[in-house]
């Protein structure tokens, strides 16, 4: 049986239409593939950048900023020390953006100028961290991009 140059073209546009259809069925529905938004309630958290852009601001006025260092324990969150910790309330976020199942988040209520994050809360890889806290009447806002 011979093939015509006609029959060579149609026989290689179902070819490719059938791969791409194949790809785009796996990709849908294959749970590997599977990504998540950043924040459920996305448009919510965009109205509020501009509180976030000041509290931020008010972090970096402040003589010192907060320090995140690993440690043997984990992760030790360093407060400043001009702030009395019984003032410094709030919340940790410690977000992995690989996997949304590892995110955690953690009250802030110091006795101490530091945190610890434990060790068994941490995977190795990228982690956010987002620091929402006040002291006394000031909200301040950190955060930072880490490699665990």
């Amino acid at each position: 049986m011979k093939i015509n140059w006609g029959a060579g073209i149609v026989l290689a546009i179902i070819g490719f239409v059938s791969f791409i259809l194949f790809l785009v069925i796996t990709m849908s529905t294959d749970k590997a593939y599977s990504h998540d938004l950043v924040t459920e309630e996305y448009y919510k958290t965009e109205l509020e950048f501009q509180q976030q852009l000041n509290k931020e601001s008010n972090a970096q006025h402040l003589s010192e900023n907060i320090k995140i260092e690993k440690s043997s324990e984990g992760l030790v969150v360093h407060f400043p020390e001009e702030l009395d910790p019984s003032q410094i309330k709030g919340k940790m976020f410690l977000y992995r953006p690989s996997n949304k199942q590892l995110d955690s988040e953690f009250p802030l209520s110091l006795s101490s100028h530091q945190l610890l994050v434990p060790d068994n809360r941490l995977v190795g890889g990228r982690w956010n961290i987002l620091i929402d806290w006040t002291a006394g009447n000031e909200a301040y806002f950190y955060k930072e991009e880490i490699n665990y």
